[in-house]
């Protein structure tokens, strides 16, 4: 079997990778041109029309996308088609409430399924594995890109969703899974409860594909020795489609971006000038097949490197470093991505004069699993109100947090005065994770 999934476009030259990418691009601008105002006034503003746009020499010239014009076009927007021609959406949490709606059009799902194809085949997956997805199902892109990935490729495809600990292991060891789809954490997590129970002779793994979070190395020698599998990056993002915007190879040294999907470029996040390449900056996509959710020049946040360098595997797709950080002030907790914005405004919407604006996240990451807590400033007046009228505001600030967030928060209310002041930019978090 091919270690490729698509060899010809995954072992493509560079100079028929840029054409391609060029002709696709020309397209993709007359298309949002013609599809979408919201777009086309950002052109114009810019003084641009699509005929400006010769190929992709000419990215640098288009205006950028944002999270804040995600917020501003929220729900329709963006959206480039007609809304019969979409069969799907997929969505995140926003920075207010509103969420990152994406539309698919069948075209955009196929895709999407072959891009995470790519890494399966790529993780040595054919058509003779199991594969058992464990990312969350639903709105999450983790859960549907990898299954339809999966089956794309033709393996025995596990749809277990997240949790439910038990079941994940007893399907594993039942159905003789050997290709495991997860978050990081919850990789360890299984590692652990195999160990716990001694049941490693029984389990097939070979190979782990995990993304959603941030990891380090030394995460992945450790998943790697308990589990005695390679474990394998993927990187997406719910605005440019999913997983599979890139995937690591047999090299695991960066991720292979699928070029003739996705336009990488690294910019500086102060100045927005295009860096070249192997200069650390800001990693902004331009989809150049999307039909219907198509975002041109979409500035991810995330910090890292591209690079060109020969890889072994015999991939010609440029390479991205893991991302070293943000640029804004998103955290990534057990996969959500979490704005301190967020926060706010429920703490604004319970306050009612109970707390002060002063608050404190922290987050660790114990027995493989983020922990996500908040301590809240009570107000003077609150201090000396009963235990049950306390533990009432906590509650309260616990279930709206869920509701936004879909995550469980340890809310704490101290006492006034008790979080430490900071005369430049408030410390609004501490992360004690080890990635």
């Amino acid at each position: 079997m091919s270690k490729y999934y698509q060899p010809e476009i995954e072992t493509m030259a560079l100079e028929d990778m840029q054409k391609l990418q060029s002709e696709r691009l020309v397209k993709q601008v007359k298309h949002v041109w013609d599809n979408v105002p919201y777009y086309r006034k950002k052109m114009e503003d810019k003084g641009i029309t699509p005929d400006d746009i010769k190929g992709i020499e000419d990215l640098h010239k288009l205006p950028f996308i944002t999270k804040d014009d995600l917020r501003e076009c929220y729900p329709y927007g963006l959206l480039a088609t007609d809304l019969k021609n979409c069969v799907r959406i997929q969505s995140t949490s926003g920075t207010t409430g509103k969420r990152v709606v994406a539309f698919y059009t069948q075209n955009d799902v196929d895709l999407w399924e072959q891009c995470c194809a790519r890494a399966i085949t790529a993780v040595g997956g054919t058509n003779k594995d199991v594969c058992q997805v464990c990312y969350g199902y639903g709105l999450f892109t983790g859960g549907p890109g990898l299954h339809g990935g999966s089956h794309k490729v033709g393996c025995l495809t596990l749809p277990m969703s997240s949790g439910n600990t038990e079941r994940q292991l007893q399907f594993m060891t039942d159905l003789g899974a050997t290709i495991l789809c997860c978050t990081p954490s919850y990789a360890a997590y299984l590692a652990e409860s195999i160990n716990e129970q001694g049941i490693k002779d029984k389990i097939k793994l070979k190979a782990g594909i995990f993304g959603a979070e941030a990891w380090s190395e030394n995460m992945r020698k450790d998943i790697e020795n308990k589990l005695g599998i390679k474990a394998y990056d993927i990187y997406g993002l719910t605005e440019i489609s999913g997983p599979g915007v890139s995937f690591e190879c047999e090299e695991q040294t960066g991720m292979h971006v699928n070029e003739d999907h996705f336009i990488p470029e690294i910019i500086d996040p102060e100045t927005l000038e295009v860096l070249p390449l192997g200069q650390k900056g800001e990693l902004v996509f331009t989809s150049i097949t999307k039909e219907g959710f198509p975002l041109l020049r979409y500035r991810t946040k995330d910090i890292c490197v591209l690079s060109r360098e020969k890889c072994s595997c015999g991939r010609t797709l440029i390479k991205m470093a893991k991302p070293m950080g943000r640029s804004d002030d998103m955290l990534i907790i057990r996969g959500v991505n979490v704005f301190p914005s967020q926060i706010e405004e429920v703490l604004i919407a319970v306050g009612k004069g109970n707390i002060t604006p002063n608050y404190l996240i922290t987050i660790d990451r114990v027995n493989n699993t983020d922990t996500f807590d908040l301590d809240v400033e009570m107000s003077e007046s609150m201090f000396s109100d009963d235990v049950k009228s306390i533990v009432r505001v906590e509650n309260e600030i616990k279930d709206k947090l869920r509701s936004i967030l879909g995550l469980g928060v340890g809310v704490h209310l101290v006492n006034p005065k008790s979080i430490t002041r900071s005369e430049g930019k408030a410390k609004r978090v501490i992360d004690k994770r080890k990635i």
